[in-house]
């Protein structure tokens, strides 16, 4: 079963600071997602692998070509042309993404950031913050610092506060930019068995990894941007 099919989409970005010339992202890009799928995107930096993410995210608008999402109620919505009311319930309900960096606002501690999703699905409070403060210890947060505000943290436990906000309640559809990035082996090695783990309840993902071997661990299937098409990377 498809859940995202991607039909000949094309990014250029203006440079109006450099007398509005054009710089084209990625062009002619074409791949399918299935249910319970995890498509890896990978190709050499500056290809544009995160601009299609964000696209798939609508964070950014396309140049041209199709997005074609495939809804749980079997309805089919065009995300390069949906509108923003569209965009939003989309997000709400079926379609999730984890940036490379944590965003979140001053003063809110780690296990409320983590906690959050689930209780936006209907979880008590009291529930969803045993399990973010579960997912945290499972990846390496202190438990001392469940209660502090992680825009005071390290980098690498930035990191693991958001990928635990991302996949904690998952969605239909994962979109995840170097979720591991910034992590040692150990811990990347828990992010992915944690990925795995999602993977079998049917949730479909498509990510960037800068870490080979994470990438081959956790593909079903690799699409080389640079080539436009998909790859053996084994």
């Amino acid at each position: 079963m498809i859940k995202i099919k991607v039909e000949n989409l094309t990014k250029t970005f203006t440079v109006h600071t450099r007398g509005g010339i054009e710089i084209k992202a990625y062009d002619n890009i074409n791949f399918e997602l299935q249910k319970g799928e995890f498509l890896a995107l990978r190709g050499p930096s500056g290809m544009g692998k995160s601009s299609i993410l964000k696209a798939l995210y609508r964070t950014y608008t396309t140049s041209g070509g199709k997005i074609l999402f495939y809804k749980n109620d079997g309805s089919l919505i065009d995300i390069a042309l949906a509108n923003e009311s569209e965009i939003l319930d989309l997000r709400n309900s079926q379609i999730s993404y984890v940036s490379q960096f944590l965003q979140v606002l001053p003063r809110i501690s780690a296990v409320d950031i983590v906690a959050k999703p689930l209780i936006e699905k209907g979880e008590s409070e009291m529930q969803a913050k045993d399990k973010a403060k579960e997912m945290l210890s499972y990846l390496s947060i202190k438990e001392e610092l469940f209660s502090v505000s992680p825009l005071t943290f390290s980098g690498g436990e930035q990191q693991r506060v958001n990928i635990a906000k991302g996949i904690i309640a998952p969605k239909d559809v994962l979109l995840l930019d170097e979720p591991t990035a910034s992590l040692d082996e150990a811990n990347t090695n828990k992010v992915i068995d944690k990925l795995l783990e999602i993977k079998k309840k049917d949730v479909s993902m498509i990510g960037i990894f800068h870490d080979l071997n994470a990438m081959r661990r956790i593909s079903d299937k690799i699409f080389d941007v640079k080539e436009k098409e998909y790859a053996n990377y084994n």
